[in-house]
């Protein structure tokens, strides 16, 4: 079933596109100057999960981000890459490469991720 396209939905996916980074719910809520309520925020981000445009996960500060996929396609959907947050400006990023594990005989990795810590161009 196919799902319209609301101005909320529409604002959110084109903050996440303009800002090219991983945002937490609370960046997006504050980036949009507090005009769509938390929970709103948090169906459509999930929504977007579920429908593969974005993907979400948990930082080691415990809060959620969530950044929009590239290069995956409905049969191939794969996050498995460490994630980059500067210390100093605290933005995220998806960092590019895979990670790749080598798993006991009859194991099957799911998915994993990882994080660095450090300082961006920007503020290095």
């Amino acid at each position: 079933m196919k799902r319209r396209n609301t101005p909320t939905k529409q604002a959110i996916l084109d903050l996440l596109k303009h800002e090219g980074s991983a945002l937490s719910q609370d960046n997006i809520i504050a980036r949009l100057n507090g005009e769509i309520d938390r929970v709103t925020v948090y169906r459509v981000l999930n929504r977007f999960c579920d429908e593969g445009l974005v993907h979400k996960f948990q930082a080691d500060n415990g809060k959620y981000y969530f950044a929009l996929c590239a290069g995956c396609n409905g049969e191939q959907h794969s996050h498995n890459h460490f994630h980059f947050r500067c210390l100093r400006c605290e933005k995220v990023q998806c960092l590019p490469q895979q990670i790749i594990v080598a798993l006991p005989e009859g194991y099957r990795l799911n998915d994993c991720n990882g994080w660095v810590n450090g300082y961006c161009a920007g503020c290095n």
